[in-house]
């Protein structure tokens, strides 16, 4: 008897998937609950686990194929994996590993104690790289191996010297190697980048973009944390950075101007009485946006400890579709990466995006004198349709000004 494996239901308008991965090859016994595909939507991976335990029978669809919602992509057998089955690695003419808890190599079928404690993403890249997960130390939450151990292992695996090539006989002729040729590499786009590029694309086709720019002092919020950072941590257990300043001094703008805060939908406009804060983070993949939710409410250490957690989920490949859904405003800061100046675009269907820079130390005008401070541009790209330039520029300025008096973020002013 066999049961059907079917494509479980990914999130809210969520309607199809990408089979990014078969965890379990045909014929391999799978446990109940084990994870036997790994599935690509448009914002995270998810693993499909097995309803029952048996054996992996037929693969319906295979790695690349779009899958919709309740779709049959495999099925499970009955009993236990035959007492003379061949190893994968044996039907593909690989050689076959010892056996071990260790990861195959690429093109081997993965034993599941090694499979099961990573991700998707990370897992991907384990056999893509035929490296032993057990060999690379993990730098991600609770010793958690990232994409970025295992691209630096691997690095570091074909740094290593390579050995000698084996003598050319007296027979051989040499080959002369091509003159001028140049390799190239084509991959297909995973459906996390196709569904930015097309978002991003429907921002600028849909949206009347337009962005303002202001520069900000950071003095005040540089000294503060300097000041107050080793007792912060110690009482938090949260190290005090600058975003949750920022995620302070947004929320006192949206505040003043309703409308930057606001949606489009329909003939309507939306107007929310809470700031659901996206924060636009770097993973593996690609960029993702999760979102704190009523950022509005929460205290400096609250904002510190949930965008810390979303950052090391993205790099981990560990947040959920939950995690990606909503959100009124963005806060993007390209400063990180070295960023002077961008225009950012607005993530659909919010209206105003604002985005951060890098710091440096630039002359400026202070009481008739130039003097040297810690200067950042600020960007605010917003939606013309819904929120007027006066609008923009006045939130935008009162957010420059909560950052260079940090005092007006405690008396809302």
């Amino acid at each position: 008897m066999s049961t059907e494996v079917k494509v479980p239901v990914l999130g809210e308008s969520v309607a199809e998937a990408t089979i990014g991965e078969w965890l379990k090859q045909q014929g391999e016994a799978v446990s109940l609950d084990e994870p036997i595909a790994s599935l690509e939507t448009d914002k995270v991976a998810i693993e499909v686990t097995a309803t029952v335990a048996g054996v992996m029978g037929q693969q319906i669809a295979k790695v690349g194929d779009n899958v919709a919602v309740g779709a049959v992509i495999a099925t499970i057998e009955d009993g236990s994996p035959a007492a003379g089955a061949e190893p994968v690695a044996e039907r593909t003419g690989a050689p076959v590993p010892p056996a071990s808890n260790t990861m195959p190599k690429a093109g081997a079928s993965a034993p599941s104690d090694a499979a099961t404690s990573l991700s998707p993403a990370v897992r991907r890249a384990v056999l893509e790289a035929g490296i032993d997960p057990a060999s690379i130390k993990g730098t991600g939450k609770d010793g958690r191996l990232t994409k970025e151990d295992v691209v630096a292992a691997a690095q570091a695996k074909t740094a290593s010297p390579a050995p000698s090539p084996a003598p050319v006989t007296a027979q051989a002729e040499p080959v002369a190697a091509p003159v001028g040729t140049r390799g190239e590499e084509r991959v297909k786009m995973t459906r996390l980048r196709q569904t930015v590029a097309r978002r991003l694309k429907e921002a600028q086709n849909t949206a009347a973009l337009l962005t303002t720019f202001n520069d900000v002092d950071m003095s005040a919020v540089i000294a503060a944390r300097d000041k107050f950072k080793d007792a912060f941590e110690k009482k938090h257990g949260v190290k005090l950075g600058f975003m949750s300043f920022f995620a302070k001094a947004a929320c006192l703008a949206l505040k003043d101007f309703p409308s930057v805060n606001a949606q489009i939908q329909g003939d309507e406009i939306v107007y929310f009485p809470y700031v659901d804060l996206s924060v636009a983070v770097s993973a593996p993949n690609g960029l993702v946006v999760p979102v704190v939710r009523n950022v509005d409410t929460m205290g400096f250490a609250e904002i510190e400890k949930a965008i810390g957690d979303l950052g090391r989920r993205a790099k981990d490949g560990s947040l959920t579709l939950a995690d990606m859904q909503g959100g009124t405003f963005t806060i993007s800061n390209g400063g990180v990466f070295g960023g002077l100046m961008s225009t950012p675009i607005i993530n659909p269907p919010q209206s105003a995006v604002l985005g951060l820079h890098r710091i440096e130390d630039r002359p400026v005008v202070r009481d008739g004198q130039i003097v040297i401070r810690p200067m950042m541009y600020l960007a605010l790209s917003y939606d013309h349709r819904l929120i007027d330039g006066r609008e923009a520029v006045t939130a935008l300025k009162t957010i420059k000004e909560a950052i260079e008096d940090p005092t007006r973020l405690l008396i809302d002013l």
